[in-house]
């Protein structure tokens, strides 16, 4: 069966949040590759940058708390993570 006629298996595909926290982290990470790259010029940015990782690097990690909480079955867990 493909993605295209079960509406569970494409809703599951876009609510997943991983894709999601891996590019916004990844484009943080390139953002601070060029701020270094560049210098002077873009240093009052770095900190906002390094943040950006910081928040996404946050967000993962809660994220698999979750997941992992719902995969044991916890009663607090989120549901649909699984």
């Amino acid at each position: 069966m493909d993605d295209r006629s079960d509406p569970r298996q494409r809703l599951a595909r876009l609510s997943d949040p991983r894709p999601a926290l891996i590019v916004g982290t990844s484009a943080w990470a390139v953002a601070v590759v060029v701020v270094i790259v560049t210098g002077e010029k873009w240093s009052e940015a770095l900190p906002i940058c390094l943040a950006g990782i910081a928040v996404g690097a946050l967000g993962y990690g809660l994220f698999r708390l979750q997941r992992r909480a719902a995969l044991r079955g916890d009663r607090g867990a989120q549901q649909g993570l699984v």
